[in-house]
């Protein structure tokens, strides 16, 4: 994992291609911002513009309340294939 801060525009570029890795790395159930950055191998701050943007395009949502550490777990919203 690099420690190398990227810009902000070339992280939300690669949104397109990170959801679908993110929505098959839950399919195994809900999972938190850095339980997905882990599995990503990506930063968490990385990952976090990530899952809030698909959280406000109706592609995830939160489960239950936040752990200790006070992160939310997600899980993917079924979409209809129309």
């Amino acid at each position: 994992m690099t420690t190398t801060l990227r810009d902000d525009r070339e992280v939300i570029r690669e949104e397109p291609i990170m959801r679908e890795r993110i929505v098959a790395l839950l399919s195994d159930g809900p999972k938190t911002v850095p339980e997905l950055a882990s599995a990503l191998e990506r930063p968490t701050h990385e990952v976090l513009f990530w899952v809030m943007g698909m959280r406000r395009y109706g592609r995830l949502h939160e489960v239950g309340a936040a752990d200790a550490d006070g992160y939310f777990r997600y899980e993917a919203i079924e979409r209809d294939p129309a």
